[in-house]
């Protein structure tokens, strides 16, 4: 046994020491470092600019495919149950394989297969193939969990200081495309009509197209890999700590690798909370706003505000958690969110103002509780363990969003829109004691 673990554990070791030589020139110099940041930076906004638009696309008709496919509004939150339920587990594996293989092979592996999932979703609508839709939207789900993950790219050689701001220039530029995509809701329809699809399934075309546009450009030109250079990093500045303080490098690395795990707890926390309350009420909205004669333009313009709203205060939100802190953003989101789901609730349900004004704020309540739990998650990991903890609680992300995807159309089935906008509203305050629970334990 003892000798097929030390054979298991040779290639690792000369991996490591290949790796290290490869990244040498990084690894000695902190100004080829800040370059490659630079680049990297550069490559996620042009693959998140492509992203923003297939997560977009789907979000906006998923909902009102579901309710033309099943013929009931009880279903309508199945698509995003399941795409986000998807993206849990694609989730899992592209943080595994980005940890093992670097961010290149594990984002842009991502994206292709919610590329493939979304050409499903067309397939399923033109043929009107229940089974083939719910399939689809599964594997779909992987551009959603990939879009998210891409933030962390930017973080790996990014000083401590420089963390959140890093996070929120790749979701600042997840904007154009995420803006365009609802926005363009009626021209793929029509797109779609003319081939002989049915119109909701034209967003789905142009999600397919940026979810493989998305993964090229990662798969093309994101090298070196910053994360494989991080860890070489990572592991030259252990040795040198052993080496002076005589403490063994494999000790210093299992110190490292458990990182804080109370900050792991308490960001993660945050996200779920605030995916779990945006996901509901942005799923349900389109069907609100149907149920009150808006037609799809109408739905096109709030979701696209909403998404504007998520991902374009980032680079200011960034400032503000970097400078004031991650716990206070955190306060800021619960806040932000039990305002979006007043104003949801109690909004007539044709007013476009309210409408619009409730789906912003709960889009910047969801921007500064997932900012903030980003950066105290990549505060509280090493390179080590990053990718792998990172995709873990990216599935719980996933999961909560899935959960609240599910249970939007149940709940509004049984009782009211504005019920469900209350529920979120008091969900969200959770943040709150999360937050202070953290400050008490420290």
């Amino acid at each position: 046994m003892s000798k097929d673990r030390t054979e298991k554990n040779v290639p690792t070791r000369e991996s490591a020491g290949s790796r290290n030589a490869e990244f040498r020139s990084y690894v000695e110099s902190p100004e080829k470092q800040r370059r490659l940041y630079r680049k990297t930076m550069n490559i996620v906004i042009a693959s998140q600019m492509f992203g923003g638009a297939g997560l977009a696309s789907g979000i906006t008709v998923g909902a009102l495919l579901a309710q033309d496919m099943f013929g009931t509004d009880g279903y309508a939150g199945v698509p995003t149950a399941l795409f986000t339920l998807g993206s849990a587990g694609a989730a899992l594996i592209v943080g595994r394989l980005s940890q093992r293989s670097g961010r290149r092979v594990g984002l842009a592996s991502g994206f292709l297969a919610g590329g493939i999932g979304a050409i499903g979703v067309v397939l399923a609508a033109v043929l009107n193939s229940i089974p083939l839709l719910l399939l689809s939207l599964l594997v779909y789900g992987a551009g959603s969990a990939t879009n998210l993950q891409a933030r962390y790219a930017g973080t790996d050689l990014a000083l401590p200081t420089q963390r959140a701001k890093a996070i929120s220039m790749a979701m600042v530029f997840t904007t154009f495309g995420a803006v365009a995509g609802p926005n363009l809701v009626n021209v793929t329809g029509g797109v779609a009509t003319s081939l002989g699809a049915p119109a909701l399934s034209g967003p789905f075309m142009l999600a397919a197209a940026a979810y493989l546009l998305a993964g090229f450009v990662l798969l093309f030109f994101l090298k070196p890999d910053p994360l494989l250079v991080a860890k070489a990093v990572a592991s030259a500045e252990r040795e040198k700590v052993s080496t002076s303080s005589g403490v063994k490098s494999s000790d210093a690395s299992a110190v490292a690798s458990d990182g804080d795990k109370r900050g792991i707890i308490v960001g993660a926390s945050v996200m779920v909370l605030t995916q779990i309350v945006m996901i509901a009420i942005m799923t349900m909205t389109p069907v609100h706003m149907k149920h009150h004669g808006h037609g799809l333009g109408a739905v096109g313009m709030v979701i696209g505000i909403h998404v504007a709203a998520m991902y374009l205060p980032s680079l200011l939100t960034g400032v503000l958690v970097d400078k004031y802190g991650r716990k206070l953003m955190s306060y800021a989101s619960g806040v932000t969110l039990l305002l979006a789901g007043l104003v949801a609730a109690f909004a007539p349900g044709d007013s476009m103002p309210l409408l619009i004004l409730a789906l912003a704020l709960l889009g910047l309540g969801w921007n500064f509780g997932l900012i903030s739990g980003t950066a105290a998650i990549v505060d509280a990991t090493t390179p080590e363990n990053r990718a792998k903890t990172q995709g873990t609680v990216d599935v719980l992300i996933a999961l909560a969003g899935a959960s609240g995807g599910a249970l939007s159309g149940m709940v509004v089935a049984h009782s009211s829109y504005s019920m469900l906008s209350l529920g979120g509203a008091v969900l969200a305050l959770l943040l709150i004691p999360v937050v202070l629970w953290s400050r008490k334990t420290v």
